[in-house]
């Protein structure tokens, strides 16, 4: 956004004040340029960061500013209007675009030069081998006859087997976690206080102890068994400490809270 500028003889954005200069609309001898720059910076300490974009635009149409009224209070040969002035500038800024352009260019035609320069030390082969050699190349189709190219060519065209994945290696046992809390049920009444790992003796698979595990976080939430570990990573001791009122048959209780492990 241009910056706003206040002067005895416009207020409004300073590309406008250019325009209005231009058009002999302002005098430029009317415009206190000192004044404007003064201001433009009391607003950038008062904003406290600095718009790069807003104060490179300021910076530019300020110079043409003082340009045009230098040139208007100075003496000079030819007396040149504020237009025209301005539209030098355009030219100059075009022209100076179109410089760097070519600069370019030229780089890139330098390169493409030095490559060229390189690929002229080297000679492309004209011709094949020599007569001497051209009958030591080995003949692909030796010992080939139309039975064995008949038998590559119904190879080819024979439909290829579907792979199979094995799967054996991720088939789920067939194990629940409500076989393992009645399992439970069973065993630790009997056994009052024992650690998880005799618990697991008899497990094969991972799996069979997993679902103890949580075959036993059930039975804890419901408050018939309390787990303790006492040390980090040590023995998982389980105790059973469920009223035989409250456990009854078992018949019934074994579904309900369990579903959220299955599946």
């Amino acid at each position: 956004m241009p910056a706003h500028v206040s002067t005895r003889v416009f207020e409004g954005p300073i590309d406008v004040l250019l325009q209005q200069v231009g058009d002999h609309k302002v005098d430029i001898y009317d415009v206190a340029l000192a004044a404007v720059v003064e201001a433009f910076l009391v607003n950038l300490a008062a904003l406290g960061e600095v718009d790069v974009e807003e104060a490179s635009e300021f910076l530019l149409v300020t110079a043409i500013l003082v340009e045009l009224k230098s040139r208007k209070l100075l003496p000079g040969p030819d007396e040149v209007e504020s237009d025209e002035e301005v539209d030098g500038f355009e030219e100059r800024d075009r022209l100076l675009s179109r410089l760097l352009e070519l600069q370019v260019y030229s780089a890139a035609a330098d390169n493409f030069a030095i490559l060229a320069e390189r690929a002229a030390r080297s000679l492309a082969r004209q011709a094949g081998f020599d007569d001497a050699f051209r009958d030591l190349a080995p003949d692909l189709l030796v010992g080939v006859t139309a039975r064995d190219i008949a038998a590559a060519f119904r190879r080819a065209l024979t439909p290829r087997p579907a792979p199979e994945v094995d799967l054996s290696h991720v088939t789920v046992e067939p194990v629940t976690v409500s076989e393992a809390v009645e399992e439970l049920v069973g065993r630790l009444p009997s056994l009052r206080r024992t650690s998880f790992r005799d618990l697991t003796l008899h497990c094969t698979t991972r799996m069979q102890i997993i679902v103890r595990f949580l075959g036993l976080l059930e039975l804890c939430k419901r408050g018939w068994v309390t787990l303790d570990q006492g040390d980090t990573f040590g023995d998982l001791v389980v105790a059973w400490v469920a009223e035989p009122s409250l456990v009854g048959d078992g018949d019934g209780w074994v579904a309900a809270g369990v579903e959220e492990y299955e599946g």
